[in-house]
């Protein structure tokens, strides 16, 4: 009687990794893996054996197996492990990853290979039928747990009805995405890149009704640019529940709304702490003395909110105008944004808020405009506000308005600190305390927190619109150099390492690509990215000892 064999594997914290290939099992190798077979509930597990009777697995790295076989009685036998060619009835079997390659060139007699395979564990109970359960076909598993894939008959469809010789002609598919869950066509281009993929857009739609989202992207590892000019492009297929981001929940609307508070919390404490020579003794002691344990009465602070309300307000201001930046851009090419999840701060008052986008850009062009519109909106209004801040602070008849900061606040920018400088002169500069409007602290902050977005990495402001601009691979290049300067300091000050923290932890990755991922942007667009990037670097840059010294920003003590 022949025996059957079954396989099962347990599941657990192992990752899964199926080579796309397989070999076909042939009678010199035994039953090699490479290949899963289905029959009724059960799964054949290919693979090699060794003169010891044991599973060699030839490919791929599956975790850890349970196999074991039956006859076709029923029976079932303990486990042995021997080198007699005698057929045994029923066998258990664990093979692990780390066993391929140590098993891996050992000597295989394919003559002398018995029916059963033997095992190397006696620990293992026989099968019973309640087991059979947790038997499961693997590829059926990566089905169910992965992305859902694109529909081998629509790829047929797809490539007989689109594409062609005089658009573009096929010669080659490769898996597409994140989990290899699309299809991506590489091939020769036949035509204008734009006119070709509209055509395409058009016609997908017809084909294969509202499934799928087609992008146009560089090709991978082309070995050349299109003999036409520019980069070589392929299409690549995904559906569209995969490639478009999913419906904001209510636990995020929620999320979002406490985020907000906290962030009119941070703004109002903000303003309380800008008028520092105005606060009891024991408070200032408290939030300024390291030994200092004995909290103070908090309800001494409550005289002073009403005085903090004008600069929260500002610090709101600036973030709402560059949220409304940000929709007014994408409202007409029809790009829909997340609600803003502001991210507060006690320093700042805010480190500006997250919004993502919840629909595909179509193209670079459009992701580089949303991306700037937020960040030049708030730095009108904050640089306007700071403006007409000195300009009060500078006015003698403002004089009870004014507050009393440190002198070296004024250090923390290169760019700011020459402006207050001009503007407030060299007396009122080279002192341990400036009197300044709170308009100036609240664009001061805008000023910054507006910088720090857009820094040109990940998937901040400034990120986007760099990827939009030059591409993912400038990104790359940018990023790693904004992560050295904000690790040594160079850039933000003391703020450089909250807010490299609070990047690599939630807008570390780059944006998804456009639709159309290869037209470039204009000339212009390129330079108001290159402008903004500089400015960013020097609102940033603090002002190094020697040249506050020499310009009287603040009282720098040397030894």
């Amino acid at each position: 009687m022949g025996t059957l064999t079954s396989c099962s594997f347990s599941i657990g914290a192992a990752n899964f990794k199926f080579r796309s290939s397989f070999r076909r099992c042939t009678a010199r190798e035994g039953i090699g893996l490479l290949g899963f077979r289905r029959l009724k509930n059960s799964c054949f597990l290919c693979g090699k054996r060794s003169k010891r009777g044991r599973l060699l697995v030839s490919d791929g790295d599956f975790g850890r197996f349970v196999c074991f076989s039956s006859d076709n009685e029923g029976h079932n036998e303990g486990d042995r492990e021997d080198d007699s060619p005698k057929e045994s009835n029923a066998v258990t079997a664990t093979v692990s990853a780390e066993e391929v390659e140590e098993r891996r060139g050992g000597e295989v007699d394919s003559e002398k290979t018995p029916p059963s395979i033997s095992s190397r564990s006696s620990n293992l109970s026989p099968i019973g039928p309640a087991y059979n359960n947790f038997q499961v076909d693997s590829f059926k598993l990566m089905e169910l747990l992965g992305p859902e894939k694109v529909d081998p008959s629509d790829v047929k469809l797809i490539k007989d009805k689109l594409f062609g010789y005089s658009t573009f002609w096929v010669t080659k598919e490769e898996a597409f995405g994140d989990l290899g869950e699309g299809i991506l066509f590489l091939g020769n281009l036949r035509g204008k890149r734009e006119e070709v993929f509209s055509k395409f857009q058009s016609q997908l739609v017809e084909v294969t009704g509202d499934k799928y989202n087609l992008f146009m992207v560089e090709e991978p590892n082309s070995e050349g640019p299109d003999p036409r000019g520019g980069p070589r492009v392929s299409f690549g297929l995904l559906r569209k529940e995969v490639s478009e981001p999913g419906p904001t929940t209510l636990w995020q609307y929620v999320i979002a709304l406490l985020l907000f508070l906290l962030t009119i919390g941070s703004s109002v404490e903000l303003g309380i702490a800008s008028q520092i020579n105005r606060l009891p003794p024991e408070v200032v002691k408290y939030f300024t003395d390291p030994n200092a344990v004995e909290p103070p009465d908090m309800e001494l602070l409550v005289p002073f909110v009403d005085s903090a309300l004008p600069l929260a307000y500002g610090v709101l201001g600036v973030l709402l105008f560059h949220e409304v930046g940000h929709f007014l851009a994408a409202f007409p090419k029809k790009v829909k944004l997340s609600i803003p999840y502001f991210i507060p701060n006690i320093t700042l008052g805010s480190f500006g808020a997250i919004t993502q986008f919840k629909s595909i850009i179509p193209d670079r062009s459009t992701q580089v405009d949303v991306s700037l519109a937020g960040p030049f909106a708030g730095a009108a209004l904050s640089f306007s506000m700071f403006a007409v801040g000195l300009l009060l602070s500078s006015n003698p008849d403002a004089a009870g308005d004014l507050v009393q900061v440190p002198s070296m606040l004024f250090q923390g920018s290169l760019l700011l600190g020459l402006i207050s400088r001009a503007t407030l002169g060299y007396a009122a500069m080279h002192a341990s305390t400036v009197a300044i409007h709170p308009l100036v602290i609240a664009g001061w902050c805008g000023l910054t927190t507006t910088a720090f977005n857009m820094l040109p990495v990940g998937c901040l402001d400034g990120g986007r619109a760099i990827q939009g601009a030059f591409g993912k691979g400038a990104l790359v290049g940018f990023g790693l150099t904004t992560y050295t300067l904000l690790g040594l300091g160079v850039l933000g000050g003391p703020l450089s390492l909250p807010w490299g923290l609070y990047v690599l932890i939630c807008q570390r990755s780059p944006e998804k690509p456009c639709l159309n991922d290869v037209t470039e942007v204009g000339t212009w667009r390129k330079a108001a990215v290159t402008l903004a990037v500089f400015l960013v670097v020097l609102t940033l840059l603090p002002v190094w000892d020697e040249l506050a010294e020499e310009l009287g920003i603040g009282l720098v003590t040397t030894f």
